[in-house]
């Protein structure tokens, strides 16, 4: 993802004496010379991201007037993924192999999302998903064959691994997700088969890279995301991504993928029990970014005490979402919201920095705008029946419908700034 630069070349200026036979033999001696000693290098461009004009920015802005529309349009511009979710499996394969080739003709590279896991969502606002396991592997294997010899991109099932049907975590706690139809003794464990036969259906495509659900450091910790990931097949997916459709500040979720791979590296060296690894609770301080500077070197003394030296180029890598992440997560007034559901269209948060497949940081591959900014999370009661949003005094629309205001805050807030003239 970060290909090298041009090799510069080397200029030969032959003197104005020689006799021009003696001068061309000279010059092709050099050149020969110079020729044998440095290695041909491959000129290559950066990859670029593709900008999908049928995304749900586009389609928002042929519907809407005025701000509204030019906000969408501007949006629009920007690179983001494009979503996947309940279809057959042949039109699945067609959708995605529509998106290839568009991309291609741009020489372009495509974020998709693979988002129809059965219990999706535990069947709250993003309810939905294949039937079972055999459907599910029947679509991601028509998914595949859309993506074919092309270049893309795959988050395979956002939340597919922070929420898991009947899970219990690391520490053998049993989480909250429970739906019905699920069953209460099989179904974590299908959910980590579902995701690993997805892996290598997705990566027997030579051009595609996969990545798998990290969640963030607001969620998991690096023990409970590098146990889930290990389960769902981490070792043949080029990484995990993380902050999808979340809010977390730069600051916090680069730190956060660095000690991912490096827990994923100690556990699969086996130099270390997922549950032993280093967190954003411990020893460091979740509420003090400052001083998360402690587990940074927790990091460093896992290493050397298992003889180990760190090879970020090697580890698993992240790609993070940072679509609306630029003014940080939103922290409710204490009491106010019997659930503050601070993850669902939360007020006064902005777009956060452009999408790139240059990172200068070697633990992530991508910056990128997985969820697409603008769409709605979803109603948002926060803990009150509805259908009005407290925090907003409005009712907001239904999951990855457009939703205006929130667009217009996310231009307002944006860091860096986003000019929505360009």
């Amino acid at each position: 993802m970060k290909p090298g630069g041009r090799q510069a070349g080397r200029g030969l200026r032959v003197p104005g004496r020689l006799h021009w036979k003696r001068a061309v033999a000279t010059v092709l001696a050099v050149a020969c010379s110079a020729l044998a000693a440095v290695p041909a290098a491959v000129s290559q461009e950066p990859e670029k991201l593709f900008v999908n004009d049928r995304s749900g920015a586009a389609v928002a802005a042929e519907v809407l007037e005025g701000q509204a529309r030019a906000d969408a349009l501007a949006l629009a511009r920007v690179p983001s993924a494009t979503w996947f979710m309940e279809s057959s499996p042949e039109e699945a394969r067609a959708a995605v192999a529509d998106v290839m080739d568009r991309a291609a003709a741009e020489g372009a590279v495509p974020v998709l999302v693979a988002y129809n896991i059965p219990h999706r969502d535990c069947a709250l606002y993003s309810a939905g998903g294949a039937r079972d396991t055999a459907t599910y592997i029947r679509w991601i294997e028509a998914f595949a064959a859309g993506i074919g010899k092309g270049k893309a991109i795959v988050v395979l099932e956002p939340d597919g691994l922070g929420v898991i049907p009947f899970n219990r975590n690391i520490d053998g706690d049993p989480e909250p997700c429970g739906p019905e139809g699920a069953d209460p003794a099989h179904a974590a464990a299908e959910r980590f088969a579902q995701l690993s036969r997805a892996v290598e259906i997705l990566k027997a495509m030579p051009g595609t890279r996969v990545y798998l659900d990290g969640t963030g450091s607001n969620w998991l910790p690096p023990s409970d995301a590098a146990d889930r990931l290990t389960k769902a097949n981490i070792g043949k997916a080029d990484g995990f991504f993380l902050n999808v459709s979340n809010f977390e500040s730069d600051d916090r979720i680069t730190r956060y993928a660095a000690w991912l791979s490096d827990c994923l590296a100690l556990v699969a060296a086996g130099a270390l029990e997922a549950r032993s690894c280093p967190s954003q609770f411990h020893p460091a301080n979740d509420d003090d970014v400052a001083a998360w500077v402690e587990t940074d070197r927790a990091y460093d003394r896992a290493f050397a005490k298992a003889g180990l030296t760190r090879d970020p180029v090697r580890q698993k890598h992240a790609v993070i979402d940072t679509s609306r992440n630029g003014a940080g997560s939103w922290n409710p007034p204490d009491g106010r919201y019997k659930d503050a559901e601070t993850w669902c269209n939360p007020p006064g948060r902005g777009l956060g920095r452009r999408p790139t497949l240059q990172t200068d940081n070697p633990y992530i591959d991508a910056f990128l705008w997985i969820k697409v900014p603008g769409e709605s999370d979803g109603p948002c009661h926060r803990g009150t029946p509805g259908p009005i949003d407290p925090a907003r005094g409005i009712a907001a629309p239904p999951a990855g419908n457009w939703f205006p205001d929130q667009a217009r805050e996310l231009i307002q807030h944006a860091n860096p700034p986003f000019d929505i003239s360009r």
